[in-house]
């Protein structure tokens, strides 16, 4: 249980340091399920790069910050909890009030154990390596997200795992 309210403090504290910046946050949910039917309700903070890159008439290259903390709703063990912090880079292409975009990162990210379901990570630290698409409109954005948790051989075992999701955000 100290784990838990340590990872949840953790995770409260890189949202407030990256809140601390001049721009508003985005605020995120997404809903998904592994493999071994543990389902994972992710709640993030998103603070975009501000900047963007390769501009042309079919789209830009832009990204955002994300702090985000993940339950882990398992069937055959115990519920496990992480946060995690990831750069992602976005191709966002152009639109009038719809645009879609496709986006990849890679960041870290702190397990309270290392168990999920039948997956043994090793360790509690974590790569967190992600893929997705989606549809950006309004103020919101809606898409579809893989994502890859695994500690890259630093202690075996390494079986690591993916969540793949629906998620919504909400820009302020």
């Amino acid at each position: 249980m100290k784990k838990t309210i340590s990872l949840v403090v953790a995770a409260f504290a890189v949202l407030g340091a990256l809140s601390s910046s001049a721009q508003a946050a985005d605020l995120s949910f997404s809903v998904g399920q592994t493999s071994d039917s543990t389902t994972t309700y992710r709640f993030g903070a998103q603070f975009d790069f501000d900047r963007s890159w390769l501009q042309s008439d079919v789209g830009r290259l832009t990204g955002y910050w994300e702090g985000a903390y993940t339950y882990w709703d398992g069937d055959e063990t115990s519920s496990n909890h992480s946060v995690s912090f990831a750069p992602v880079f976005v191709y966002e292409f152009a639109g009038e009030n719809v645009r879609p975009y496709v986006e990849a990162g890679i960041g870290v990210a702190l397990f309270a154990n290392t168990e999920i379901e039948s997956n043994h990570l090793g360790t509690a630290f974590q790569f967190e390596d992600r893929i997705g698409a989606g549809l950006r409109f309004a103020g919101q954005e809606v898409g579809i997200r893989a994502i890859h948790y695994s500690n890259a051989g630093i202690k075996n075992p390494n079986d690591g795992v993916e969540s793949y999701a629906l998620h919504y955000r909400l820009s302020f």
